[in-house]
């Protein structure tokens, strides 16, 4: 199977997850609309994005269905969410209007953004958790993000770490275990039974996912023009890689008693000069 036809099936997948996910009480829309302040950025996407955004013009990529996108606008920014699912960006558009709170949500390939998303108009990109690994090329990536932020502006990533790919997601053993390859290129394929957030008996399809090494994140980056401010490590998750990972923070796992601490996210800023 050729690239553009994996992406399209994760565009399937997506599709099919938005409808599971909108209602799940993983995402818990219900209660994130009743009280928002509630449900707010988890302490490591706090700490990345600050909490005013006042005035500033902020592009979310992979948005999915804009939580996090209106989590921004409600910090002050003029916030637009950018994801390549359709029945995503219509469930972005009918919370946000539900919420009372402005944001714009385009549809469209991260890799190849249309011109509803301008060159050099951001002052802040921001993206997060679970996002990279769905590309199969980084270097359009950091070329789309560089683009368009605007002189000064800032990029802000948190995800997994890359080193987290290598273990055994599946395994019951608390202690993680070398399964795959650090250095490895080749698509893996997973077959899909509901989602992450609503686990289930439905096959939603077969997805596609990319290992991406520390060195290639920073070398697309620096590569596209950008200069790397921070980079931060941290042994902490924000959902259960393992079934032995314990919750240590709200919304954020990690390794259980009696096992080491891993790095398990990182997060990034950049700055377009």
């Amino acid at each position: 199977m050729d690239t553009t036809s994996r992406i399209a099936a994760n565009r399937a997948i997506w599709q099919r997850w938005t409808e599971l996910h909108v209602p799940s009480d993983f995402y818990d829309v219900e209660g994130f609309v009743a009280d928002p302040d509630a449900r707010p950025f988890d302490s490591i996407v706090a700490g990345l994005v600050g909490n005013d955004l006042s005035g500033r013009r902020a592009l979310h990529l992979q948005c999915h269905f804009g939580m996090d996108t209106i989590r921004l606008a409600r910090l002050g920014a003029e916030a637009t969410g950018f994801d390549f699912s359709p029945a995503a960006i219509e469930a972005a558009r009918e919370l946000s209007a539900r919420m009372g709170v402005p944001a714009t949500f385009i549809e469209g390939d991260v890799l190849e953004p249309p011109a509803e998303v301008p060159e050099a108009a951001f002052d802040l990109v921001f993206t997060s958790y679970g996002v990279i690994s769905w590309l199969p090329d980084l270097r359009p990536w950091a070329e789309t993000i560089a683009s368009r932020l605007a002189p000064g502006g800032v990029f802000k990533l948190a995800d997994s770490h890359p080193t987290l790919w290598v273990f055994d997601d599946e395994a019951d053993d608390p202690e993680l275990r070398v399964r795959y390859s650090y250095f490895g290129r080749d698509a893996l394929e997973w077959e899909e039974f509901g989602s992450y957030a609503a686990p289930g008996d439905e096959r939603v399809g077969t997805s596609h996912s990319w290992q991406h090494t520390f060195e290639e994140i920073i070398g697309v980056l620096v590569g596209a023009g950008l200069v790397i401010e921070e980079l931060r490590e941290f042994p902490l998750l924000a959902w259960k890689y393992t079934p032995a990972m314990v919750e240590r923070e709200p919304g954020l796992f990690g390794q259980p008693d009696g096992q080491p601490d891993l790095p398990l996210m990182f997060t990034l800023t950049a700055r377009k000069p």
